[in-house]
């Protein structure tokens, strides 16, 4: 069978095939990568002198795993522990990541208090933490003279059960020393009290995404050198963000009526690059068939095309898979901040079991009108909207709910820094679905001028009037709206 392919760059299933892979290309990019994968984990295990395991400790297998990243097309090797053969322990060893919507209300916040953004990558982030789980395995041949022998692992390691919250733990410790309490409304959103030299006091941040770390604040670097003396942070990595879980970012320029500053810089978020390597990926799976990806394309879905009323060729099993792997890119693309296509790949994903010729050609053109418009993007201002309020007509309803108050939390944190403004779209197309009946919700949600929460899916229910359906994609947005 075939070694699986990405980015056009075949990926090795273990240590010797990579090797092989490296001697066929006359290349050593393979090697390098494990090499310094090698010399980044030794720490994390222990020869003992006489070679004898202590009673209690769990044999497991390890094993090298490959990737390529996308920045640059750099091999990638991660040495990661055969976690499926130990018992689950009995503590929890959940651990939670910064959601997308808090990274850009941060990059937002960054405009709109004037502060800067600084990221870092943390290496091997796990092997920071100790383990409390006690295995070990037989090391291989990645590790030389040590071939063969007993290597009692002494620090967490991917693959591990509770690694993942080790890591987590050893960090939140850390921040916590610096200063730092994590937000309620998100516990990987650490922020601190700061004060600018002109006396302007806000809220510093630092988000964590496992080992990627943002900070913002008017002296990032400070916060990054203090977390740096306590963990490896990967050398020059500490930079304003370019690229943030796959989606580029940058700054623009964009003019702003609301104060006397007419030009001021803002952050923004796009996926050129993800994008362009996702299509190269689909035409080349295409090529293989014959077969390109259709050209001159205006619209995500064909004219009128309603996938529930598709009675094309059912596919089979293969094909599902392609779809669906087809259907999680394009999912990625939408979260990264692709908005136009969020409707089209709702629809679509519907389908994800029962599949038919007709959805699989449409995700095609989805993919083909993202190269033919590869070049929209978020842009993160910090401006006030400009609402026309005598459109809003305001109404007394204190005799229907005498009691209604608004929900503020009791414990909210100190409100500092500038303040926003949130502003929320919602429509229902009323029996949007042919087939059910069903009624479609969209929602867009901006704080200042910044979109950041977008939201499309087909109700559960089926409702007779378009009142009914308009109620329903109302309640879902204040739902959201409380959450934000």
């Amino acid at each position: 069978m075939a070694s699986p392919r990405k980015y056009g760059i075949e990926l090795p299933k273990g240590v010797h095939e990579a090797l092989e892979i490296d001697r066929k290309t006359v290349t050593s990019f393979w090697r390098e990568a494990i090499n310094k994968e090698m010399k980044n984990v030794l720490p994390a295990f222990q020869f003992l002198e006489d070679d004898k395991v202590p009673i209690g400790f769990k044999h497991i297998t390890c094993r090298m795993i490959f990737n390529v990243k996308m920045v640059g097309l750099v091999r990638k090797a991660r040495y990661v522990a055969g976690g499926h053969l130990t018992v689950p322990p009995v503590e929890s060893v959940y651990s939670s990541i910064v959601t997308r919507e808090s990274v850009r209300i941060m990059f937002l916040v960054a405009a709109l208090n004037d502060l800067e953004v600084l990221s870092a990558d943390v290496q091997n982030a796990s092997i920071n933490a100790r383990t409390e789980e006690k295995v070990y395995t037989t090391a291989g041949s990645e590790f030389g003279t040590n071939e063969g022998r007993p290597a009692i692992k002494v620090h967490a390691l991917y693959g591990l059960k509770s690694s993942g919250a080790r890591w987590r733990d050893h960090l939140a410790a850390i921040l916590i020393q610096a200063g730092f309490r994590n937000s309620k409304a998100g516990p990987d959103v650490w922020m601190c009290k700061a004060h600018k030299s002109s006396g302007f006091t806000y809220w510093e941040y630092v988000l964590c995404y496992v080992d990627d770390i943002l900070a913002i604040s008017h002296k990032p670097c400070t916060i990054l050198d203090a977390i740096g003396k306590q963990v490896m942070l990967k050398p020059g990595s500490m930079e304003e963000p370019k690229s943030y879980l796959g989606a580029n970012i940058s700054k623009c320029t964009v003019v702003d009526g609301n104060t006397q500053v007419p030009m001021k810089q803002v952050w923004t978020m796009f996926t050129q690059e993800y994008i362009k390597c996702a299509i190269e990926e689909v035409e080349h799976e295409l090529k293989l068939e014959n077969q390109f990806l259709p050209k001159k394309v205006e619209t995500p879905l064909s004219s009128g095309y309603r996938p529930e009323l598709d009675f094309s060729q059912e596919l089979w099993a293969q094909k599902t898979n392609c779809y669906q792997g087809l259907i999680r890119i394009l999912r990625w693309i939408m979260e990264l901040g692709r908005i136009d296509i969020i409707v089209p790949v709702s629809l679509l994903s519907r389908y994800l079991v029962s599949l038919h010729e007709g959805h699989l050609q449409q995700a095609y053109r989805i993919f083909a009108y993202l190269k033919q418009f590869n070049r929209p993007m978020l842009v993160f201002d910090d401006s006030e909207p400009k609402i026309a309020t005598d459109s809003f007509h305001m109404h007394d309803w204190s005799n229907q709910y005498p009691e209604a108050t608004e929900k503020i939390p009791p414990d909210a944190p100190e409100a500092l820094g500038h303040s926003v403004v949130t502003t929320c779209f919602v429509d229902a197309d009323h029996a949007g679905c042919r087939a059910t009946r069903r009624s479609h919700t969209g929602i867009l949600i901006y704080v200042n001028c910044a979109p950041i929460i977008w939201f499309s899916k087909r109700q559960n229910t089926v409702k007779s009037s378009t009142f009914s359906s308009e109620f329903i994609a109302l309640k879902i947005s204040v739902e959201l709206i409380e959450s934000l």
